[in-house]
């Protein structure tokens, strides 16, 4: 696979952009302070974003900021200052949807390389050029392309216009993500920051006449959530994304936790440099918490690997962050994530390895006693689990 492939890694906060950097991202994509299109939880401070670019800059990496949601007048009004802001502080790129969001970048910050996100729908050769024309540096392209589509998108645009396609996680049941469900049932729209996710509720069918019956909706004996998608998974065909002209590899989930970043982000930097088996790293994509696995639109019809019944399953738990090397006497220091105890087999998150187990020989609190288990969340631990292992190293529990 081509070097200049690009693996780009979602952040929510600090702990995920060190996370992402740690497991091998070439870039990350945050959300500043206005028009993010995530919760606000997902909303870097100014102080915090200032520091993401610090870190992020200093491991020679790239940070995009994400300015995408559907502007209405009164956002108009700020993107232009706004836009000034992100160039002074060297954010490498803003990604936008809106096409007067655009204007307004390049109007007031004429050098700050512009992303076209997904919002923006773009699925023909016509829209890229024009975006091209317009400024842009980059189209992530619609979720609804298959690899021939991009191919082809790819073959009628202009070199230097690159494209930039998800390849893990979280899909909506809409053009792109564009949808007006959440508006309709709540009133906070997702084009807006503010989803509900109501595609994730379970719905029954309802005859007019007799609203005292419901009926689950099912497909050959198993229920189905109608409208809630199959997570996306490309790990085993990024090698035909490649060669449809494909430059940079997204991942979805900027309101995941580290633990997730972490581990979709080793999976595919090891899948994209060939250091372990595919099948390995498949495997290890099913010990975050995820939807059924798909492979999306890329070849057409999606292809889903069985039912959806709209549940989230995962085949381990998040147990703890390495904080410090493993010192000299052996000890590791661990924040705790979830519960373990003394004789538990732990497998390591390293980008360093994979699948290495190693057992919990010793727990020692911070008063300096041997305990039996870590049972307080965020406490942290001296444990001794006969290996060395670096900061930043994850360890997870299997269920």
């Amino acid at each position: 696979m081509k070097k200049e492939i690009e693996l780009l890694s979602p952040a929510g906060d600090l702990e995920c952009i060190d996370a992402a950097l740690y497991f091998g991202a070439d870039a990350v994509y945050v959300g500043g302070r206005i028009m993010q299109l995530r919760a606000a939880s997902a909303a870097m401070t100014d102080e915090a974003l200032n520091e993401a670019v610090r870190r992020v800059h200093e491991k020679g990496r790239k940070i995009y900021v994400t300015v995408n949601c559907f502007a209405d007048n009164g956002d108009i009004d700020l993107v232009g200052a706004y836009a000034k802001e992100l160039y002074d502080i060297n954010v490498d790129a803003v990604i936008v949807s809106d096409i007067g969001v655009l204007a307004e970048v390049k109007k007031h910050a004429p050098d700050l390389e512009v992303h076209i996100s997904t919002q923006a729908n773009c699925q023909n050769f016509m829209a890229a050029r024009v975006y091209y024309d317009l400024g842009a540096k980059r189209i992530v392209l619609a979720r609804e392309l298959s690899i021939e589509d991009i191919a082809e998108l790819r073959a009628r645009t202009p070199k230097e216009l690159e494209l930039e396609a998800f390849v893990h996680g979280a899909m909506c049941m809409a053009y792109s993500g564009r949808c007006i469900i959440s508006s309709f049932l709540t009133g906070r729209s997702g084009n807006k920051g503010e989803c509900a996710q109501p595609c994730r509720w379970q719905y029954s069918l309802v005859e007019k006449k007799r609203p005292e019956q419901s009926f689950d909706i099912e497909e050959e004996g198993e229920y189905t959530a109608i409208l809630s998608s199959h997570d996306l998974c490309a790990i085993e065909f990024l090698d035909k994304l490649t060669e449809a002209g494909v430059s940079s590899f997204k991942i979805e989930g900027r309101m995941k936790t580290p633990y997730y970043v972490a581990t979709v982000t080793d999976s595919y930097r090891k899948a994209i440099d060939r250091t372990y088996p595919i099948n390995e790293l498949r495997e290890q994509l099913d010990c975050i918490s995820h939807r059924p696995y798909s492979s999306g639109f890329y070849f057409g019809e999606m292809k889903k690997n069985h039912y959806n019944d709209g549940e989230y399953r995962r085949t381990c738990d998040f147990a703890g962050v390495v904080l410090e090397d493993t010192n000299s006497e052996g000890l590791t220091l661990v924040e705790q994530r979830n519960y373990f105890k003394k004789g538990d087999t732990l497998e390591l998150l390293s980008p360093h390895s994979l699948n290495v187990k190693l057992n919990v020989n010793e727990i020692i609190d911070s008063e300096g006693t041997s305990r039996e288990t870590a049972h307080l969340v965020k406490e942290r631990v001296l444990v001794n689990l006969g290996a060395e292992l670096k900061k930043g190293d994850i360890l997870r529990r299997r269920l």
